[in-house]
């Protein structure tokens, strides 16, 4: 919890006051008190009160009072709440690892099936566009609720060279400024407040590989944790070399000569920021960090099932977000409420105290 105006906190110093007054009032009253023969007999016209009946009301004032001087300071919670304006961006790799067949019929092929049967689930759900990275990246659709739209271009995927994981991340986060105001284009100055939560848009990278292209990574994940967009990575692929084959429709060329025996450029291999990194296994600790920066998650997805479960687990994951809520009301009432009970008890137990007196 915290607090919007912490000054106002110092009002809890008035609980001490009222101690000190009320102690001031009970010592004058010890000293104006009448002197009589016999305690029997005043004890024998006025009913005795127990210790827990004087001290009841006072202690309900006191918390009454405590409750009030806190809700003036305008305490906020941090609260899940179901976003009802999600997006969510897909990055999808299409290096020339995607051909790869450790997952059947290959990975490009299963991945857009994956993709195929979430997106179909999220229909009438939270908006959602679709990136596509190699070399470089590029926005197929942009954050959108028409789901045949999404589906015919998943449809038409082609591989190409090089796996430029950052730029994904860069221009995914510039398709989701065109549609939500409150998060700021790549590039842009920003400042967020502390504790302010996540917005409600998310990045999901599914790659097969390491980066090798266009900006760092790491770099990217700092501009979308600035905006408060989280980004989930899926780490997509097995370790086990296998043959590539992608249809005649899938395979885009790859630069260099390359062909089907993956010469050249292929899937990556010989160019981009340093040359490093195997372009047929994905980056898995360089993903965490992406995620771990952003408040996302990772996910690691060897075969076409693991890759449909890791994509089942993500509408939970950014549908529900994380806001600071003000429960200032909530302590106003709460302070008035024992304020109140304090006062009426109090009352109650002196009415029947004077009635049993007369």
């Amino acid at each position: 919890m915290s607090f919007s105006w912490p000054w106002a906190l110092l009002a809890l110093l008035v609980i001490p006051l009222v101690f000190a007054i009320w102690w001031l009032t009970r010592l004058r009253k010890r000293r104006a008190a009448v002197r009589v023969t016999s305690i029997a007999l005043v004890r024998t016209a006025l009913p005795g009160r127990s210790r827990w009946r004087r001290r009841i009301p006072a202690a309900l004032l006191t918390l009454g009072l405590a409750v009030l001087a806190v809700g003036a300071a305008r305490p906020q919670a941090t609260v899940p709440v179901a976003s009802s304006s999600a997006t969510m961006m897909l990055a999808l790799d299409v290096s020339g690892s995607m051909c790869s067949t450790d997952v059947r019929p290959n990975r490009i092929t299963a991945a857009e099936q994956a993709a195929t049967a979430f997106i179909k689930s999220q229909t009438g759900g939270p908006r959602i566009g679709l990136v596509v990275f190699a070399g470089t990246a590029v926005v197929l659709v942009p954050p959108t609720a028409d789901t045949k739209q999404l589906l015919s271009a998943l449809g038409g995927l082609t591989t190409s060279f090089g796996t430029a994981i950052g730029e994904g991340i860069a221009t995914s986060l510039d398709a989701i400024a065109q549609v939500d105001p409150s998060v700021a284009p790549t590039g842009a100055t920003v400042s967020r407040a502390r504790g302010v939560g996540y917005a409600d848009d998310v990045i999901v990278v599914l790659t097969d590989g390491s980066n090798n292209r266009g900006i760092d990574p790491q770099a990217a994940a700092k501009e979308a944790a600035a905006r408060g967009v989280r980004v989930f990575t899926i780490g997509y692929g097995t370790d086990n070399p296998a043959p590539l084959a992608c249809s005649s429709d899938q395979f885009g060329g790859f630069g260099g000569g390359g062909g089907g025996g993956g010469g050249g450029t292929f899937g990556g291999f010989g160019g981009g920021r340093g040359g490093v990194g195997n372009p047929f296994d994905a980056d898995f600790s360089a993903l965490t960090q992406i995620s771990r920066t952003t408040g996302g998650t990772f996910y690691r997805a060897q075969d076409a099932v693991q890759l449909s479960r890791a994509l089942a687990r993500l509408p939970a994951a950014f549908t529900i977000v994380r806001k600071h809520i003000d429960i200032a009301s909530w302590f106003a009432a709460g302070g008035g409420l024992l304020i109140a009970a304090a006062v009426g008890l109090s009352l109650w137990w002196n009415r029947t105290r004077q009635v049993a007196t007369r």
